[in-house]
């Protein structure tokens, strides 16, 4: 039985984001609102290994506006086999920097969370709780009943496998699914009861791994996300899929949940809680302003008191539609290039947007870790300031913003 949608969907897709989707919102299942439900869904990946990144990669290609990457380690020779989010030159680098720059090769519009750290007992419910859907890509069973536990108490569904030489198990773990869904609620400590001892299972280091059967894996984990957060489909709830990969068999075992791991008497409120402090841990260090503060200092700046460069991240076809006056137009991909970043100066604060947010937010993070410092968002992008600008000039109204210069040229652009 398919279950409800995870995710609302955003208001529109921007332009270049709908020619990029365009085969993919051909399925009748998934449809522009299934794709706009994409686009506003928070997804984490546990890992940007072997598992992680596949999955990274097609999350991203599917349009998934916002992903989290958990990773401590860095890029090492032998992590290239099968982790084919990194490549030679990434070599000593930090993994979830690696990944984040190749989604934003394929996806510029995704706003990428790097937690570069371990998780532990200490971080994990405010790292989980801040996303809709969790896939497990680790490779220690201390972090994945940790994992397990912490989702169950926040009621978050879990996109779980484990691949060693050439097997591979891969489920979907829901401890509290929804009412209306008419399924039972099972984790991880339905399929394994307590982690095994140390020793008792080998890893991949010491057994061996093959690196296709890790792609096949982490792409079945991003589809069956994939699948949660638009209500399609019948996930891997109640199911392990088992796959040899030597013999080419795909077998299903039946899994029956048991009760709820780490229960927490009031999953609810803690869930609104982590999810609280973990988006306002990644809103990042910059500000936001509002349509009409943002007259105000484009104003202030036409006489000299408030220097600043409005930046706008969207594609050139979005901005011949409906632009405000006097940005300067970098597209996201252009932006995140060392060329691009060499074009904005400074020494002057930035003020940044896109469509609705999202595109503004990955620049916003960008240009923060190389160091730009000043950094504002337009709250709500274009969208917001289209709206504002119709709502002030509508008839009736009487006078516009002050600033008629900056109102009188906006109007024109309004909602074209």
């Amino acid at each position: 039985m398919a279950i409800p949608p995870l995710v609302e969907p955003i208001a529109r897709l921007s332009g270049a984001e709908s020619v990029r989707t365009a085969r993919q919102r051909r399925l009748p299942q998934l449809n522009e609102l299934g794709q706009r439900r994409l686009a506003n869904a928070r997804v984490l990946v546990l890992g940007a290994g072997g598992l992680g990144s596949p999955a990274l990669i097609y999350l991203a290609a599917a349009g998934v506006g916002t992903i989290g990457i958990v990773d401590g380690d860095d890029v090492e020779p032998s992590n290239l086999q099968r982790q084919i989010v990194h490549g030679q030159a990434d070599v000593g680098r930090p993994k979830v920097a690696s990944a984040a720059e190749s989604i934003a090769q394929i996806a510029p519009e995704a706003v990428v969370v790097q937690h570069a750290e371990r998780l532990d007992a200490g971080n994990a419910a405010a790292i989980i709780g801040g996303y809709d859907v969790v896939i497990d890509g680790t490779d220690n069973f201390p972090t994945r009943f940790l994992v397990n536990d912490t989702c169950a108490a926040l009621g978050l569904p879990l996109v779980w496998a484990s691949v060693l030489r050439f097997d591979a198990q891969l489920s979907v773990f829901w401890a509290t699914p929804p009412a209306e869904s008419g399924l039972t609620g099972v984790h991880l400590r339905d399929l394994f009861p307590t982690p095994p001892t140390e020793g008792e299972v080998p890893n991949c280091a010491e057994a061996g791994v093959l690196g296709a059967l890790c792609g096949q894996v982490g792409s079945l984990m991003a589809t069956e996300a994939i699948k949660l957060i638009a209500g399609i489909g019948a996930p891997l709830i109640g199911r392990v899929l088992v796959i040899d990969a030597l013999s080419g068999r795909f077998t299903e075992v039946p899994l029956i949940g048991t009760g709820i791991a780490a229960a927490d008497p009031n999953p609810a409120a803690t869930l609104a809680a982590a999810r609280g402090s973990a988006r306002a841990a990644t809103a990042g260090a910059w500000s936001t302003l509002t349509p009409v503060e943002l007259v105000a200092r484009l104003t202030a700046r036409a006489e000299g008191t408030d220097p600043f460069v409005l930046v706008d991240v969207r594609e050139p076809d979005e901005h011949a539609e409906s632009a405000i006056p006097d940005a300067v137009l970098l597209p996201l991909g252009d932006l995140l290039t060392e060329a691009g970043m060499a074009t904005l100066p400074r020494d002057v604060p930035l003020v940044l947007h896109c469509h609705l947010g999202p595109r503004a937010e990955r620049a916003a993070m960008a240009l923060d870790a190389a160091g730009f410092t000043g950094l504002t968002l337009l709250a709500g992008g274009i969208v917001a300031w289209d709206v504002a600008v119709a709502a002030r000039t509508a008839p009736g109204r009487g006078s516009k913003w002050a600033g008629d210069a900056v109102s009188n040229e906006s109007t024109t652009t309004a909602g074209n």
